[in-house]
């Protein structure tokens, strides 16, 4: 447990080329604030604000804990998913306890799936350019 102002947990969480450090309070409201801003400003669509909840619900802590992450990179797919990591690391800390319950829901993988890299003589990773009779 880290100690600021309030003490709180850590975790870091990678999707895709996005990165996301979460700070987790204990004996919170459970707000959460992504960027400064709260989560129903960040993200538009309900999929992920549900999807970076997935922890703190699959855990049983959706109303005990305070989240305030700060996210870069990537898309809001992407950032979503990086926050859910961190969340799920974090609450590892907070409670070793949460380990089977977290492992099972598939929350404390890193997805190691990344953009395929641009091949010579192609347009993209496999985009051929297109061909003409003639």
């Amino acid at each position: 447990m880290y100690k600021s102002k309030k003490p709180y947990f850590y975790g870091t969480g990678r999707r895709k080329s996005s990165v996301a450090r979460v700070h987790l309070f204990p004996n919170g409201t459970g707000a959460i604030t992504i960027n400064g801003r709260d989560i129903d400003d960040y993200f538009g669509l309900e999929t992920l604000k549900l999807l970076v909840r997935q922890p703190l619900v699959a855990t049983d802590t959706m109303g005990k804990m305070d989240v305030v992450a700060t996210v870069a990179g990537g898309g809001v797919t992407g950032q979503a998913g990086a926050i859910r990591h961190g969340v799920a690391r974090a609450l590892l800390l907070a409670n070793e306890e949460y380990r089977p319950v977290l492992k099972a829901a598939g929350l404390l993988t890193r997805d190691p799936r990344m953009k395929e890299r641009k091949k010579y003589g192609l347009k993209a990773a496999r985009r051929a350019p297109q061909f003409s009779k003639r």
